[in-house]
């Protein structure tokens, strides 16, 4: 079984508990259509065990075939250098169908975030090496594809509907 090559630790975002039992690793890709599929799904799964579970969120931009996946995985960093990363990640996820260059420069007028400091940020490449390790730890950990999940830094190579996925933390869990 296919193990996390890079343990979660502070850098890395996190919603829940630091302290939970088991923790939900993605590598994602927002403009993957599967990922979009797996969105409310992670939101189920967090609602579902609470604090027993913590996710965390790593950019795999499939480039090739995503064009705004870079840029939007940039757009999420450069949120998260202000607090509000998950706030993107949600956005990012939400009008996932409309992702273009000029949404990706709106959004961040939603959380009160400059559009010209993103701009900036996005014509520099600012967050790009945040985005890069990322995607190098990923592929250190087998991902080949999005959505990719560990569980407690165990490779699930299940399915990963709703079901599937309380079944394999549930495994974890007991």
């Amino acid at each position: 079984m296919t193990r996390l090559a890079i343990p979660v630790g502070a850098k890395d975002h996190r919603q829940g508990d630091q302290e939970a039992p088991c923790t939900l690793v993605e590598y994602g890709d927002y403009q993957c259509p599967s990922c979009g599929q797996a969105y409310p799904i992670v939101k189920r799964l967090q609602k579902h065990f609470g604090k027993r579970l913590a996710f965390v969120f790593r950019n795999f931009p499939l480039t090739q075939l995503h064009p705004f996946a870079e840029p939007a995985a940039e757009t999420a960093e450069f949120a998260g250098a202000h607090h509000k990363f998950w706030e993107m990640h949600d956005l990012l996820y939400e009008n996932q169908k409309r992702l273009s260059d000029q949404l990706l420069l709106q959004l961040p007028q939603q959380l009160n975030l400059d559009p010209d400091e993103l701009a900036e940020a996005l014509q520099s490449g600012q967050f790009e090496p945040r985005v890069k390790a990322d995607f190098t730890a990923g592929v250190r950990s087998g991902v080949n594809g999005t959505p990719t999940f560990f569980i407690n830094g165990q490779r699930h190579d299940g399915s990963y509907d709703y079901e599937s996925m309380v079944e394999a933390i549930d495994r974890i869990l007991e």
